[in-house]
């Protein structure tokens, strides 16, 4: 569904292109994605039961939204742009045996001194200080346009009216403007999936292999939202919280014509806002915390003192609910959806205290999308796999980088920055960016006069950050849920179709499995094209409940290679020569 929002405006000329053989009409900038949703076709390809999927994540981390595209199977819809012409199929089951053979890419390396993963908050001002003070600073996004999950910008072919903008595309701007002024060499459209050691990290994108060696290496790649799994949770018309933002901040779509939302933490409420303001139909917004007042006076009053402009903005999203009657349900969550090859409706019931449902609370929802936000979990695969020392962050489960308040890991020459080490929020992840890229100088012996006084107030600007996410986590809290809403043949794993009881049943027995890595070979969970990235917080929360054992450092799925979808073509093209 095609919506408006203000201050971007349509652009002009319409794209044509073919999908299932059908033409369709797509503006110019849009996502592939975008423009499949806005004609309504939901139902991108065949899961290997034989059920549809759609658009899920929106950002290229589940592999769900890969479709056909001239003769080219797997490309992702999330990161493609529509061109005149395009020809896309929907995606089969299980891929062909054989096809035509592509073309090799070229190859190709780069020894910058300093490389920067992702193009967010964090990595944008990061690369930005690093190139301010002379240093060579090389930035690569897998996105065609910069800005992250919380930046992102409308296509450049859109008719933008900037005083028109609001807040955070403002912001977005003005950071990527930063970095380009400051001669950050930008690559975008390039995916990292190896890291190997700090100064080794493969990539592949538009036609090209990459070879990269870095003298100092910055990972920001930011975080994923967490998968909590739910009856009818893989019917297309069911997204990620940030998906449905992406679609709506980056192409102007809404993920359906009436949307319900459910999970934990303001992304919904806010998403939910902007996509009514759009003039989309919000039929509720089932949140999981306790939000009553009297509860949460001591996290608002701290949340206050921190940054009052934040506490305004949040204050401001709940009442434009409240303008538009839609109904904020708190201790609440969608506990089932229902539909027949695409959503139909959504089911919201109370939760108790241990986050399961409360039986005779449930209501339905007539919808035909459903976005689910229950928090997100670090990107942190790369550095797993380059050996930066790791701790289990005790309210989530979640394993979060130890690094210093500028990034600094325990894998000499990597910084990891933002989300991608610990979840902290935007407006934190800029201000390590700060910290972080004046350390990465000094490391270089690069350093400009003053350099120690700005690291110093980039850090203040980070405690004052970190003080706002501490209250603002204290007024979501809620217990992380990893089965609560599940039943024995709810879907786990996406990508494979285990179900909850199939993955249970693996570890029961003394033959059992006794990690998540083992379940895995017993399973198939994990081995799709995310590479566990929705199952396998679940896996390990299993394991860890048979064996007894808390979740830790090296109780998950072991991080490897590719980190990211990529054909062998490229493996090899980009495969550095056995001598070195």
């Amino acid at each position: 569904m095609r919506v408006e929002i203000p201050g971007v405006g349509r652009p002009e000329g319409t794209v044509r292109l073919t999908f299932g053989g059908g033409e369709i009409g797509a503006v110019p900038g849009q996502s592939l994605a975008a423009a499949l949703l806005d004609a309504g076709l939901l139902e991108l390809g065949e899961a290997g039961d034989g059920r549809s999927r759609g658009v899920f994540c929106g950002m290229g981390a589940c592999g769900e939204c890969a479709v056909t595209v001239d003769g080219a199977p797997g490309r992702l819809a999330c990161l493609m742009e529509v061109r005149e012409g395009m020809r896309a199929e929907p995606a089969p089951a299980r891929p062909p045996a054989s096809g035509p053979p592509a073309a090799p890419p070229e190859s190709r390396e780069m020894a910058p001194a300093v490389l920067v993963v992702g193009g967010g908050p964090a990595g944008l001002t990061t690369a930005a200080v690093i190139a301010e003070a002379g240093a060579e600073a090389v930035l690569v996004d897998e996105r065609s346009h910069l800005g992250g999950q919380f930046y992102k910008q409308p296509s450049p072919a859109c008719r933008i009216d900037a005083p028109r903008l609001d807040s955070q595309f403002r912001r977005g701007r003005k950071l990527l403007e930063r970095a380009e002024r400051a001669g950050v060499r930008i690559i975008s459209g390039v995916n990292v999936w190896g890291a190997f050691r700090p100064d080794l990290l493969l990539a592949q994108g538009k036609g090209v292999a990459w070879t990269l060696r870095p003298q100092r290496l910055v990972l920001a790649a930011g975080a994923r939202e967490r998968a909590v799994p739910i009856p009818g949770w893989t019917l297309p018309g069911v997204m990620t919280t940030g998906a449905a933002q992406s679609l709506l901040r980056s192409s102007q779509t809404a993920p359906g014509r009436r949307t319900v939302f459910s999970g934990n933490g303001p992304l919904n409420m806010q998403a939910a806002a902007e996509l009514a303001r759009a003039g989309a139909e919000i039929a509720a917004v089932a949140e999981q915390a306790d939000l009553r007042w009297t509860r949460n006076l001591s996290a608002g009053a701290g949340m206050l003192a921190a940054s009052p402009g934040l506490v305004g903005h949040g204050f401001a999203m709940r009442a434009a609910l409240a303008r538009r009657r839609i109904p904020v349900l708190d201790r609440s969550s969608v506990t089932e959806i229902r539909g027949e090859g695409r959503v139909r409706a959504a089911v919201i019931a109370r939760l108790d205290g241990g986050g399961r449902p409360i039986p005779g609370t449930e209501r339905e929802y007539e919808a035909d999308a459903v976005c689910l936000g229950y928090g997100f979990v670090p990107s942190s695969e790369m550095a797993r796999a380059l050996g930066c020392r790791h701790r289990t962050d005790p309210e989530t489960g979640d394993l979060v980088v130890v690094r210093t308040a500028a990034g600094r890991t325990s894998a000499a020459g990597v910084w990891v920055v933002g989300d991608a080490g610990e979840i902290e929020g935007a407006h934190a992840a800029e201000a390590m960016g700060e910290a972080a890229g004046r350390d990465v100088l000094a490391d270089l012996g690069a350093a400009p006069t003053g350099a120690a006084a700005a690291r110093r107030r980039a850090e203040g600007r980070l405690r004052r950050r970190r003080a706002f996410q501490r209250g603002l986590r204290r007024l979501y809290r809620a217990v992380p849920l990893t089965t609560q809403l599940a039943d024995e043949r709810t879907i786990v794993c996406r990508c494979e179709s285990v179900e909850l009881g199939a993955l249970r049943d693996s570890f029961a027995g003394p033959e059992g499995a006794g990690t998540a890595g083992a379940a895995k070979r017993l399973t198939r969970a994990g081995m799709g094209q995310c590479q566990g990235r929705w199952c396998g917080p679940v896996a390990e929360a299993l394991a860890a409940r048979a064996g007894g054992t808390p979740r830790g450092e090296f109780s998950g799925f072991a991080p490897a290679a590719p980190v990211r979808p990529v054909s062998i073509a490229e493996v090899a093209s980009a495969a550095p020569p056995p001598s070195r």
